[in-house]
Parts: structure tokens; sequence; C-alpha cells
């Protein structure tokens, strides 16, 4: 068997181990689905009168299910660091397993977790007025350059978690880097709306590629008088989105199997 082979194997073990105690531990699920639904309630009936309505509200879900699906990598974090303080890293050290194995169970299990809360999203999106107006492969499509952007954002967030000292120190760090790139996007209003050096920011954001593109595909467009996206990254926003997260997974995957081979060395 191939060193791969067996990565995925036995990484496929440790996701199985991981999806366990989201079972026995329901308030992980909870809180993957809970803050997403509030963001929706609240900017959908509390902004969306002044923001355009019912056409608010189909442009707004986009930047929820990806904000959902990137602040999931928080589980990420601290699930490993848990792991780390609790000595499991040393337990899984001293079995004949790939040491890709630990990274890629936590990163693929989050990622079930994700598709668990983006279809709850999608059922509550549905509820206050969301529709897909897309084709059925467009959805499709929707669905996993989600995925795949927030299996990349898991990838940054095992390197956070293997490198925070403490349980604490990791819930901060889970989040704290993530509300400035969610919210200085088109999650929320158009790019086009914010002052210069945020607009050129905003556009260039990965998220806002991500969001874009997902809108784009489910055929939900901007209310009346909500500036879009322009330059480069808005015309090529799916291959954008691509782009940027393998870009993301290429970079961060070899620094948290070294980051892990010293964490799990000492």
């Amino acid at each position: 068997m191939t060193a791969l082979a067996q990565g995925v194997r036995d990484g496929g073990i440790i996701a199985w181990r991981n999806l366990l105690n989201v079972r026995r531990n329901v308030d992980w699920l909870f809180a993957a689905v809970i803050q997403p639904i509030m963001f929706v309630l609240l900017f959908a009936y509390v902004f969306g009168g002044a923001l355009g309505g019912g056409a608010y509200r189909e442009f707004l879900i986009a930047g929820i299910f990806v904000q959902t699906t990137a602040f999931n990598s928080a589980f990420t974090v601290i699930g490993l660091c848990n792991d780390l303080q609790k000595g499991i890293i040393d337990r899984f050290r001293s079995l004949p397993m790939s040491r890709l194995a630990v990274l890629l169970g936590r990163t693929t299990s989050d990622l079930v977790v994700s598709m668990m809360a983006l279809l709850i999203m999608s059922l509550c999106g549905l509820l206050v007025g969301w529709r897909i107006r897309g084709s059925v492969l467009d959805a499709v499509v929707a669905y996993l350059l989600l995925l795949l952007f927030g299996f990349a954002m898991s990838w940054i967030g095992a390197l956070i978690g293997l490198s925070s000292p403490s349980v604490e120190v990791a819930q901060s760090a889970g989040l704290m880097w993530l509300f400035p790139l969610s919210f200085i996007s088109s999650a929320f209003v158009g790019a086009g709306t914010m002052p210069g050096p945020l607009k050129a920011i905003a556009e260039w954001n990965p998220f806002t590629a991500v969001i874009q593109s997902v809108r784009d595909l489910f055929g939900n467009a901007a209310p009346p008088g909500m500036a879009p996206p322009q330059g480069w990254p808005s015309d090529n926003a799916l291959l954008y989105a691509v782009v940027s997260s393998l870009a993301i997974l290429a970079i961060f995957i070899p620094l948290s199997v070294a980051k892990y081979r010293r964490v799990a060395s000492k």
C-alpha cells in the first residue's frame, strides 16, 4: 500500500472517530448551525427592509453559506488543540499510522459537519424566501465550491490549532482572523459600496470570489442599487475562487503536516 493510500485509509478511521465524538457532543453541531441562523434572521429581518427586502435575502444567503463553511474551520482549530493538550496526539503517534491521518481525519470530519450545516442552512434560507434560480448542475457546482473552500479553510485552522498553546487561545485564534475577512467582502453588502482601500481588499478577497460565484450559480442577483464588485476577480469569480482554494490547500497542507511532525516529536 502506498503512503498516500495508507494516509487516506487511516484518515477515514480518524474522521469516523471524530464524527462519533460529534454525535456524543451534539452541542458542536448546534454551534455550527445556530450562529449562521442568527445571522440570517438578523440581516434578513432587522436590516433587510432597509437593504432591499426579499431581493436582499436572496443576495444574503450565499454570503452566509460561505461564512458558515469558513467559520466551521474553528472546530478544526479547537479539535486539534484539544487532542494535543489531552495527549491523544501522543497516543496516535505510538500507532503504526500515517502522520497525515490525524490532520486529514480532522479536516474531513469537519467537512462532514459543514455539509450538515449547509443542509440546515439551505432549509432555513428557503423559509426566509431564498430560491435556487439556476440549473440543478449549477447548484451542485455551487455546493461543491462551498465544500472545497470550507476544506481549504480547515487546513488553515489545522495550522492554527497545532500552534495554539491552549484550548482557550485556540477558541479566540480560530475566529479572530475570520471576522475581518468575512466582513470586508461582499457577504452582506456590495463591495462597490466600500471606501477605496477596503473596496480593493474586498474585490480581491477570496471570500468575495466564492460568494460571487455561488450567487451566480444559484442565480441570485444583487438588490437594485447595490453596486456589484468590479474588476478581474469579479469577471472571473469561479476561476479565482477555485484557484484561491487550491492555492490555500497547496500552502497550508505542507505547513500543517510539518507543524504536526514538530509537535508530535516533542
